[in-house]
């Protein structure tokens, strides 16, 4: 990165910073660590934002300022220690139209005139955060983890319940919007674009016939029946830091994907992605079905988390929301393959029909166990 020092000259930060280095392996934002010199001085963690995925930049830091200044407050308002490390902090710009800003933290220059939290520098964008020193995120998926996962993104979107409504706005349009991504497969179906309509019709019928069902959730919340809330929208135990010294959880990251959904959207995307023993991409199908004890750990978490504001209808809804979400992560595999495949990235030429086809046994499966699922909702 050449022009690393144009970048980050541009943040309120303190201390002599050192050239940035890769950080992760993420797959839709580049992220280095920066260093600097200063023992005394925090650390910084540099993103480039992928606005081909996140076109409306100024709506985005917009929405995690929101949220993580809400979280802040709550978090002081609870008497937590160390909330340095419980919330992440984005770094202003400086105020170019004056020369004190130097001396100022990025949360006290916060509040500088013009200041924002990302700039644009040849055409990309960048934002700047504090590094959480002494923290470690996991893979893995466990019972214990599950059971963690879901009961601190619980308490993640209690945090964020009363934001007041319109205040975050979408960051992805339609990102879980189950009618639109139908309308995206009849779309798909009408162009036969790759000539794959004839060869996928018994799974286009099998996934259609099941699109009225799979609405129930959608028709609610537009009917108000459901309600709209804040979610992660991108429920991952790789979303969670912890204490590196004693695995205390600290905080949820990756708070790109935060906008208005439902509850179903993050306790059925754990579930499709945690909750399967099988991979997404799996093509030994006999691989594919639902992890029965990591769905009862996240259940009994998420439930420990959202006790304070999850309805009954809510509450209900959870297993459907696990099967939910799978048929609309297939939707959108079948729909990728049908088109000749121009969305998801691909290491094969079959590689959305093997997608296609472990979701939808996936979905299956869930199916299967939707009553055992609501009965163990039910005992807790």
């Amino acid at each position: 990165m050449d022009n690393w020092k144009e970048i980050l000259e541009q943040f309120n930060t303190v201390g002599t910073l050192c050239e940035p280095k890769v950080l992760g392996n993420g797959l839709i934002n580049d992220t280095f660590i920066v260093r600097t010199a200063e023992p005394e001085c925090d650390d910084y963690v540099l993103q480039r934002i992928n606005n081909a995925i996140f076109p409306d930049v100024e709506l985005l830091q917009r929405n995690i300022e929101i949220v993580t200044d809400h979280i802040r407050a709550k978090l002081h308002a609870r008497g937590e220690k160390d909330i340095k490390r419980k919330a992440l902090q984005f770094i202003k710009t400086r105020d170019r139209s004056c020369g004190c800003c130097n001396s100022l933290s990025g949360a006290e220059g916060g509040n500088l005139p013009g200041a924002k939290t990302y700039v644009c520098v040849d055409g990309k964008y960048w934002r700047l955060s504090v590094f959480i020193e002494d923290s470690k995120s996991y893979e893995a998926v466990t019972p214990e983890f599950a059971y963690l996962t879901g009961k601190s993104f619980g308490d993640f979107e209690g945090m964020l319940s009363d934001i007041p409504a319109g205040k975050v706005g979408a960051s992805i349009v339609n990102f879980h919007n189950l009618k639109f991504r139908l309308g995206e497969l009849d779309a798909a179906i009408a162009a036969d674009t790759a000539g794959r309509v004839r060869e996928m019709k018994p799974v286009i019928d099998k996934v259609l016939a099941a699109a009225d069902k799979m609405c129930v959730a959608q028709n609610e919340q537009e009917a108000g029946k459901l309600p709209t809330r804040l979610a992660h929208c991108d429920t991952k135990v790789n979303n969670m830091l912890f204490d590196a010294k004693d695995d205390n959880f600290l905080c949820v990251i990756d708070l790109d994907t935060v906008m208005p959904s439902t509850v179903l959207s993050d306790f059925g995307d754990f579930i499709r992605t945690a909750g399967n023993c099988g991979a997404e991409d799996d093509k030994d199908l006999s691989n594919v079905h639902l992890n029965m004890p990591v769905f009862q750990s996240f259940a009994k978490g998420y439930l420990e988390g959202t006790k304070d504001f999850l309805t009954l209808r809510e509450k209900e809804l959870l297993p459907f929301g696990g099967a939910m979400m799978t048929y609309m992560q297939t939707v959108r595999f079948l729909a990728d393959y049908l088109n000749g495949d121009t969305y998801y990235k691909i290491k094969y030429p079959r590689h959305n029909y093997d997608r296609t086809m472990a979701q939808l046994t996936l979905f299956e499966d869930i199916e299967k166990h939707l009553q055992e699922m609501n009965n163990y909702i039910q005992s807790i």
